[in-house]
């Protein structure tokens, strides 16, 4: 049976008898001492968790929409949401080392202006013509692609068959690179932040603070955009053919490698090994970024690369099951693209992690059928003449690191500069230019709280308790969810009998139960339902019935292990405020929907507002003297990673245009301009900020005016 609708229920109640007169606090649903039971308390998601499951999309078409959206996600979460400008590489180029088909050159340019990579060019001799190319991040070995395993570790190596000469086993990094290139490719191999060449920075430091998660600077966003830089060299070498490009890197590289593949569409074939997975997503910062695994994972994240070739690799570690899951489910979907034959995994389970030659073995054989390398097959490993570390070195007295180069300080300095004014350039100065602003922002936002305005059939609402009348007031309670989500948001809805079907959506730090005082209803309630309309009163997660023992507990290490994966309080707030619109929205009896946001909760339904679209006419809210520049720490209630970024409160807000706003108490310190600027292209006169705080009874009146 259909269940009752919020207004029909509560008008229904007129017709009903035996009316129950109202306990202590009219807006409970639950009884005293008792908390929803939603299943956002309790355990937070973590990078270790063993279910980051990939659920294929049943066509084509849903994929591409959940591709697309996916890959915004990721662009985002990196900082890199609009794309920062490439400016001049520079690129210096030297010391080659001449072996017996191949050579080996020395070489660093600027990612950015003061910010260096580095590495080494592998290059096959006596070939001509335009040549396929290999980019290579190395990952989690000790020093790089300066790794040295040492005579004992490279032993065992090969008494377990996992290497069979001297050379690969004590200098397995070197050996991918030097097959790859005999097999024709020019390959490059490059340094990650803070390891071998790259000491500008140290690995897993200068990016775990307020400041940096406000701006979406994180360790791995610098990382992917080194890599994306990288690529732009390669590809500006005239002997590189820009349609065979191949990428390959095994653990944190493996990383790198699939996360470059899933914002940039110029790799054609990609070989993450012993880093996709359904278990253990990568442990280190350089390898986490707020918002990157919020509904997703890694199996996912390589999926972007579909359809073209994916091959992979485990190991007796977090990839043992790939064959098992993972596998099967990337088949399926490169199965809607007609192309199950282009994804492939391996696993060796007789090794721990690694990148051996067993496992590279698979790695040059993927390459050599996919980039058309045309070597005899089964491709074969050969031994080497290795190049001791030292030797490999980039910066020596004729070519010392540029003097430019520039700490991590200085560094987040230069790129939030440039940030602001890519930023900038996006504030809309005539009508036709609101269209960018909407595209980065909007997007941007929906990353950031993790969600839109959903459709009512999204929306759970079981009805508690009996219908109750208070002072003539008829009302009835409600717990929230969105669908499968396991949530518990408890809600008030109230009206008189002459209800006209608007509904205004009250949203307090204290919850539903500021709907009264001493038992009355407060004078702003009161003149909403004596102008005709209804209200819906909400819990939001850590108001009300809804209140937290403690506050959420963010990663002290970095906020990205936490934020990667779970939405921040902030944004859990303005996902609750959504549920209510579309709850209410969704009522046959509902005519208009407004939205209020009372005292600190004026932010929260500020952000929320900026997501409904036309689903509100009407929103008052108080600024409560907000702005993101005063979150200091990484476990405040009101941090939103990015929200710096993308301009703070105001600039965001402006996504509600051309909708009614009515802003008070706004923050004194700001002179800020991207309101009336986005207004401006609508309906400046939709527009009223106050700088002062408004009482509650003339905000009630500017609603139903």
């Amino acid at each position: 049976m259909k269940p009752p609708t919020l207004w029909s229920a509560l008008l229904l109640a007129l017709s009903v008898s035996a009316i129950q007169a109202a306990d202590a606090d009219p807006t409970r649903a639950l009884p005293e001492g008792e908390k929803p039971h939603d299943a956002r308390i309790g355990k937070v998601r973590t990078l270790d968790d063993k279910d980051f499951d990939f659920h294929v999309p049943t066509t084509l078409k849903e994929w591409e929409t959940r591709r697309r959206a996916l890959r915004e996600q990721v662009l985002v979460a990196e900082g890199l949401w609009p794309m920062p400008e490439k400016t001049p590489l520079n690129p210096v180029i030297h010391g080659k080392i001449d072996r017996d088909d191949y050579t080996v050159e020395k070489v660093f340019f600027a990612s950015m202006p003061g910010h260096y990579v580095s590495g080494n060019l592998y290059r096959p001799k006596g070939k001509t013509g335009k040549l396929p190319a290999v980019l290579s991040p190395h990952g989690h070995w000790k020093d790089g692609r300066m790794y040295d395993a040492g005579e004992t570790v490279a032993k065992k190596q090969i008494e377990i068959n996992a290497e069979t000469n001297t050379a690969g086993a004590r200098y397995p990094l070197q050996a991918r690179c030097v097959q790859l290139a005999r097999m024709g490719c020019v390959v490059f191999h490059y340094d990650m932040v803070g390891v071998a060449d790259s000491q500008q920075i140290a690995h897993r430091e200068g990016f775990t603070d307020a400041a940096a998660e406000l701006r979406l600077q994180s360790f791995m966003g610098l990382q992917t955009w080194n890599s994306i830089r990288a690529l732009d060299f390669l590809l500006s070498l005239p002997d590189v053919d820009p349609a065979r490009i191949g990428v390959t890197g095994a653990s944190g590289g493996g990383t790198q490698t699939f996360i470059l593949c899933a914002v940039d569409d110029r790799p054609t074939v990609a070989f993450p090994a012993v880093m996709v997975s359904t278990a253990m997503q990568g442990g280190c910062v350089c390898e986490n970024a707020s918002y990157l695994r919020q509904g997703t994972g890694n199996v996912e994240l390589a999926a972007l690369f579909a359809p073209k070739p994916l091959g992979m690799t485990g190991a007796h570690d977090w990839t043992i099951d790939i064959e098992k899951r993972g596998l099967p489910e990337l088949k399926a979907l490169y199965k809607l693209y007609g192309a199950e034959d282009r994804v492939m995994a391996k696993c060796f389970p007789q090794f721990e992690h690694n990148y051996n030659q067993v496992s590279r073995q698979v790695m040059y054989n993927w390459f050599n059928k996919t980039l058309k390398l045309g070597q005899p097959e089964p491709v074969v490993e050969k031994p080497f003449e290795p190049i001791p570390p030292k030797e490999l070195s980039v910066y020596d007295a004729q070519h010392p690191l540029p003097k430019d180069a520039v700490d991590a300080a200085r560094l987040r300095q230069l790129m939030a500069e440039a940030s602001d004014r890519r930023i900038k350039d996006l504030r809309p100065r005539a009508a036709k230019e609101v269209w960018r602003y909407h595209h980065f922002f909007g997007t941007a936002l929906r990353v950031m709280v993790h969600d839109d305005l959903p459709s009512s059939d999204e929306v759970e609402a079981k009805e508690v308790g009996d219908r109750q009348e208070h002072d003539g007031v008829i009302s009835r309670r409600y717990l929230l969810s969105r669908k499968g989500q396991g949530e518990q948001i408890p809600a008030v809805g109230m009206c008189r009998a002459n209800f006209n079907g608007t509904v205004v959506v009250w949203v307090h730090p204290a919850g539903k139960s500021s709907l009264y005082k001493d038992g009355k209803l407060v004078p702003a309630a009161e003149k909403i339902l004596d102008a005709k309309a209804g209200i819906l009163a909400v819990d939001v997660l850590g108001t009300g019935e809804l209140s937290l023992d403690k506050q959420p507990i963010v990663d002290p290490k970095y906020a990205g292990f936490t934020f990667g994966y779970n939405r921040p309080l902030l944004a859990q707030r303005v996902h609750d405020i959504l549920t209510a619109v579309a709850f209410v929205r969704g009522n046959e009896k509902t005519k208009q929907v407004d939205l209020v946001g009372w005292d600190e909760a004026g932010p929260w339904v500020m952000l929320a507002r900026a997501l409904c679209g036309d689903a509100v006419a009407r929103t008052a809210a108080d600024a409560n003297g907000f702005s993101f520049d005063k979150v200091k720490t990484t476990d405040d209630p009101m941090m939103l990673p990015g929200a710096v970024k993308y301009g703070g409160l105001y600039a965001l807000t402006g996504l509600a245009a051309p909708g009614e706003l009515y802003l008070h108490n706004l923050d004194r310190a700001l002179t800020d301009s991207w309101l009336p600027s986005v207004y401006a292209a609508y309906f400046a006169e939709n527009l009223v900020r106050k700088a002062d705080k408004t009482d509650p009874v003339t905000v009630a009146d500017w609603l139903l005016r």
